[in-house]
């Protein structure tokens, strides 16, 4: 069986499509990983998920760490039985909380020490122990760790984090290397770092790149930036890492910035946006984002997108989904997140046909048309 592999199979300018091929499975890309932050894509059942397009989904280091235990998790027979999906799983390292979580850590060379938002109990994440945590959960795509910096920390306060980064990827590599037999049947990725600095996210990637990784991550966007800064910075970033490798934008994003991505080079996506737009009455469409929490779809007889041929849209109305949002009933939070999530793979899979028929360009120029309505 297969460890690891990419194929680009077509590109049309930078876009590109092709598959990862794994143990568990297969991988097309451009992909959209639903993510699945504590072992559950929020309000679905991961035969759903699989049922809407998704090949992989993201689980995440930290939060598992702290509820129930990597070792819980392990006892149980690891991530994928525990929870039921027999796909590929990528486990994101806890580099991002190191930003999100600002006020509850601290940083040394080291690692980072964490107190829990969830009880006030101190946790340490090294390299090391990110590894030990993903080969436990049984990830198949593991993440190095790093500090993802935030793009108003200003030059110097950025470098000097990047090069933290880097050695700590240095570490990273040697920790899952060492990991056996995990490290037989998974994969590992670097994540290049740099915030909007073109030279920064250069030598970042040359130093992953020198470290020799499966697939190299674009961490650090996506972070307050805004939609024209993060397509400046891809404008640039995807160029700086391996052709032969996979490229995975991380945390990102509205369906705009997918496009836009694809666009770019980027072959690997994830965000919350879809699952938690949908618990609070967001849906996304081929017409652009609506709210059902508005007045005007109380009698809409409609489907929530007449292009859509999720269960949701071919079962239900505008204005019974209205209702659900507006009297707080759990049937509304899985009903639009099935929509979404389903709307996310429909979009992913229509890029890949784009691609292959060399036809991106056009396709993106329809979408924007028909997404903005303009």
């Amino acid at each position: 069986m297969t460890r690891f592999s990419f194929a680009v199979a077509a590109t049309d300018g930078l876009a590109r499509t092709g598959e990862i091929r794994m143990q568990r499975g297969a991988i097309r890309t451009p992909a959209f990983m639903p993510v699945g932050t504590a072992a559950t894509v929020k309000a679905m059942k991961v035969e759903d998920v699989r049922k809407a397009g998704a090949d992989i989904i993201l689980g995440n280091t930290y939060h598992l760490m702290l509820r129930p235990g990597a070792e819980r998790v392990a006892r149980l027979g690891g991530l994928h039985r525990f929870m039921g999906w027999d796909r590929p799983i990528l486990t994101d390292s806890g580099g991002y909380q190191v930003m999100s979580l600002s006020d509850l850590r601290k940083i040394s060379e080291h690692g980072v020490v964490f107190k829990s938002h969830l009880d006030g109990s101190r946790h340490e994440l090294t390299p090391e122990r990110s590894m030990e945590i993903q080969r436990l959960l049984g990830s198949d795509i593991v993440m190095a760790f790093d500090e993802c910096p935030r793009v108003e920390q200003g030059h110097d306060a950025i470098a000097a984090s990047v090069d933290r980064s880097m050695r700590w990827a240095r570490r990273s590599r040697d920790a899952f290397d060492a990991g056996e037999p995990h490290a037989a049947s998974a994969a590992l990725f670097g994540i290049q770092q740099g915030a909007l600095d073109q030279d920064m996210r250069a030598a970042s990637a040359q130093r992953l790149i020198d470290i020799g990784f499966d697939g190299y991550a674009i961490g650090g966007l996506a972070v307050g930036e805004g939609q024209e800064a993060m397509f400046a910075t891809l404008d640039f970033a995807p160029g700086q890492l391996p052709t032969d490798r996979p490229r995975y934008l991380m945390g990102v994003g509205k369906p705009d910035d997918l496009v836009g991505a694809v666009a770019r080079g980027v072959d690997m996506f994830d965000c919350v946006l879809p699952t938690r737009s949908g618990r609070n009455g967001q849906a996304f469409t081929w017409q652009g984002p609506i709210n059902l929490r508005n007045a005007r779809f109380a009698e809409d007889q409609a489907a929530l997108d007449d292009r859509c041929a999720c269960p949701t849209c071919a079962r239900y109305t505008r204005a019974y989904l209205h209702h659900l949002v507006r009297s707080g009933e759990i049937l509304s939070a899985m009903l639009m997140t099935e929509h979404n999530i389903a709307f996310y793979q429909q979009l992913m899979q229509a890029m890949r046909d784009a691609i292959a028929a060399r036809q991106f360009d056009r396709f993106a120029r329809t979408f924007h048309t028909r997404y903005h309505g303009r």
